[in-house]
């Protein structure tokens, strides 16, 4: 009989930008390299989940400094999607989002994607968006 591999989510640990980038060239084929020590440091928290010591899925939360946090970039290694990893990711960021204060935590999302967010316990808003990049 085979083990199922253990997965450890872990908040705010210490992961190198060489670890991040391999997950999200992995996991999203337009990916190009970018410094995530600039983004983790202004993070309100990140989840990371482990397999070993292999990082196999990752979530940001970004805030204002007040009530309101944004879940950002989840990501999980696609051999190991659909099996929870990205949902205990997301709500765990969640429970940490509420153990600094947050009352309300936004998410952006692609349509295809509002069924896991919902099991996340999001639910549809109207809100206002702009590009400030654009001349349009």
């Amino acid at each position: 009989m085979t083990s199922v591999p253990t997965v450890e989510y872990k908040v705010s640990p210490a992961v190198s930008d060489l670890e991040l980038n391999k997950l999200f060239s992995v996991s999203w084929p337009a990916h190009r390299e970018i410094h995530f020590q600039a983004v983790l440091r202004r993070s309100m928290s990140y989840v990371c989940a482990y397999e070993g010591a292999e990082l196999i899925g990752y979530v940001n939360v970004a805030w204002d400094g007040k009530t309101h946090a944004f879940v950002l970039d989840t990501t999980v290694h696609p051999s190991r999607r659909h099996q929870g990893i990205g949902k205990k990711l997301v709500l765990c960021a969640l429970e940490q989002a509420r153990l600094s204060g947050v009352t309300w935590v936004h998410v952006d999302f692609e349509p295809n994607l509002r069924p896991f967010y919902a099991q996340c316990g999001f639910r549809p808003s109207e809100a206002g968006v702009i590009n400030v990049t654009s001349d349009a």
